[in-house]
């Protein structure tokens, strides 16, 4: 249950807020038609989190439409993943939009103070992983998540890993971003006590096939607290560390109502 809807109740339970008015702001459509595309906005009640715009394949006037019924149905942070800094220039013109053009991320409103259970720790092979990386900590720091990056701690210099142990050790998920061979996933399963999620990058020489090598090096880890997200997918390994980060944070706050 989302934080909006339970705001609801709240307000419902201390008399701020009728019966009827509750069901008709929960009754409100669960999605906006605007032509071209149907924005979900029930998705924050549903799942916890907002629907996100994947700028690729979009024009900028259609970001910016879709970005106008988030804002006019109350979504005052959007994330907007894949954008293009041509696409980004226009965007800007519309809407407050603070672009990270390594990620390719926009991001309209506020990131949010942090109120995960722990560390988000991000981890690269090699500095080349870094888009990838970014793409994964601004993801999780916009939904609210304390990121800690540790880049170009690659296995072929072990050593640099090794000296972070701490930041493993102490991390409640972490991410492993690495291309070419994608050993790294592996090493950090061997050392941490939490879930790692890992990410194959389209980073290497010929034989690692634009990441699939890396993927299956990854699927194939036999560290069994690994789990495995697709190709340079920054975003989708954003979003399950901010899952993962909130579960214990959503299971206390059950448990005291």
């Amino acid at each position: 249950m989302s934080e909006d809807l339970r705001e609801i109740l709240k307000k419902v339970q201390s008399g701020e807020m009728s019966v009827d008015d509750a069901v008709l702001s929960i009754k409100k459509a669960p999605f906006e038609d605007i032509d071209f595309a149907k924005i979900d906005m029930h998705r924050k009640i549903r799942q916890g989190a907002a629907e996100v715009i994947y700028g690729a394949g979009k024009t900028p006037e259609q970001i910016v439409s879709i970005a106008d019924a988030m804002r006019k149905n109350g979504q005052e942070q959007i994330l907007i993943t894949r954008l293009s800094k041509d696409a980004a220039d226009i965007v800007s013109k519309f809407h407050e939009l603070t672009y990270n053009e390594m990620a390719r991320i926009g991001i309209i409103g506020n990131i949010p103070v942090s109120d995960g259970n722990g560390k988000v720790v991000i981890a690269t092979g090699g500095t080349s992983d870094m888009p990838v990386a970014e793409e994964a900590a601004l993801t999780a720091e916009f939904m609210g998540n304390e990121v800690v990056r540790l880049y170009d701690v690659g296995v072929s210099g072990l050593h640099r890993l090794l000296s972070h142990m701490d930041d493993i050790m102490s991390a409640n998920v972490i991410i492993a971003i690495a291309g070419m061979e994608g050993a790294l996933a592996s090493v950090i399963g061997g050392l941490a006590d939490c879930p790692v999620i890992a990410v194959p990058t389209s980073v290497g020489y010929g034989s690692a096939f634009e990441g699939l090598a890396a993927l299956l090096s990854m699927l194939n880890s036999c560290a069994s607290s690994v789990s495995v997200v697709n190709i340079d997918n920054g975003f989708g390994a954003g979003f399950i560390a901010n899952r993962i980060n909130h579960m214990a944070v959503a299971d206390n706050d059950y448990k005291e109502r």
